[in-house]
């Protein structure tokens, strides 16, 4: 009756009807499989770029644009959510040196550091804050402290942890921003009396601090903004699985060579010893 209806043999329907897959349709099928498995086995944080690398290294070889054109069939995008950025009190300029000078090549591990807080919204405790370190060379986390308030202690708690996991030779570089928590008096003795130059961005320059400014946005695109925290406990947990669990362990980087921070830490210590 449909067929008769659109004016269609019914030849033509039974051929359609049973015509076998090609080994194109076959493939691209398989494909889609692969590539969702991937997209959500990451949470939905990858896009076709990481996904693409991600075949690669297991060895199935397929072009960037396929991978594109692969996701835009089975509708798959990246998370994006707009960052929110709240209000900040207006601090006096001070005038401090800008040692690393937006130079973040690096030879080698504990070499050079940055260092940055940010917010995180709960819904029972309000704003909460993350410190973190990042060592330049890996792009790995090295050490982090979440706290309810924003406080020097904060920042000498995230220096004290990672102390205790590396060897910091002397004069190595910290980059941090003028933050009130980074230029108090406590800090700047701590990295004197550990033989640490403390490097400054400029006032109003977050392209100086790049690198962990950059993993802060991804933090909170990939997974502070795609929930909502209850209180305190929840985020910090949330936390601790995104950053120990995903971004130091599985995220590959392109700068890395599509590596973890991990696997290129363990790389660089391998040519240490």
């Amino acid at each position: 009756m449909l067929c008769r209806l659109l004016e269609i043999p019914r030849s033509v329907y039974y051929f359609y009807k049973n015509k076998s897959l090609t080994a194109t349709e076959v493939r691209n099928n398989q494909l889609k499989k692969k590539i969702s498995t991937i997209f959500f086995d990451h949470k939905q944080r990858y896009g076709a770029t990481k996904i693409h690398q991600v075949l690669l290294k297991e060895g199935i070889s397929v072009s960037l644009k396929h991978v594109q054109k692969l996701m835009k069939q089975l509708n798959l995008r990246s998370i994006v959510v707009k960052k929110y950025r709240p209000q900040r009190s207006v601090q006096p300029v001070v005038l401090k040196e800008n040692i690393l000078n937006q130079d973040f090549s690096t030879k080698t591990i504990c070499e050079k550091w940055v260092a940055d807080i940010t917010y995180i919204p709960t819904k029972k405790n309000g704003w909460c804050y993350l410190s973190s370190i990042m060592d330049l060379h890996t792009k790995k986390i090295i050490s982090y402290t979440f706290s309810k308030r924003m406080t020097v202690d904060c920042v000498l708690q995230t220096l004290n942890q990672a102390k205790q996991r590396y060897h910091i030779p002397e004069g190595m570089i910290l980059h941090t921003d003028l933050g009130s928590q980074y230029t108090a008096i406590e800090v700047e003795s701590w990295l004197e009396n550990n033989k640490i130059r403390h490097s400054y961005s400029r006032k109003g320059t977050p392209y100086d601090n790049a690198g962990i400014e950059s993993f802060h946005a991804s933090l909170k695109k990939e997974e502070v903004y795609t929930t909502t925290y209850s209180d305190f406990e929840e985020a910090n947990r949330a936390l601790f699985s995104y950053i120990e669990g995903f971004y130091n362990r599985n995220r590959i980087h392109s700068s890395i060579h599509y590596l973890t921070p991990q696997e290129f830490e363990e790389l660089a210590k391998e040519k240490m010893a």
